[in-house]
């Protein structure tokens, strides 16, 4: 724990939605600038929830199936998911207040 795990088509089933803490996924793409923008506030939350909620990074573009499973038209969008369904959404490259906020609401829900 305590950086993003990579998550794929594959193995997002098993990482994610059977996950029993929260997970953040981080849907990107290596072309995205703005996803480039907040990779490093991904990694620092990441560091501080260690044990608490997992964070993950899905590449759109490897990975399509769970991508349109989930409705991801733009990127970066960050999906918080708890108890394997996506309860909250990010989209753009925000504040990292915004992103502990939404982290936090999740774990005092």
């Amino acid at each position: 724990m305590g950086k993003p795990i990579e998550v794929t088509d594959a193995n997002f089933e098993a990482e994610v939605v059977k996950s029993t803490t929260p997970v953040v996924v981080d849907f990107w793409a290596v072309w995205c600038g703005p996803c480039r923008m907040i990779a490093p506030v991904v990694e620092e939350l990441a560091t501080e929830y260690a044990g608490k909620v997992q964070f993950a990074k899905l590449n759109v573009d490897e990975n399509p199936n769970v991508s349109m499973k989930y409705g991801i038209r733009s990127i970066p969008t960050l999906l918080v998911f708890k108890n394997g369904k996506p309860v909250d959404q990010i989209v753009g490259a925000v504040p990292k207040r915004t992103i502990q906020a939404k982290v936090e609401a999740q774990l005092k829900a």
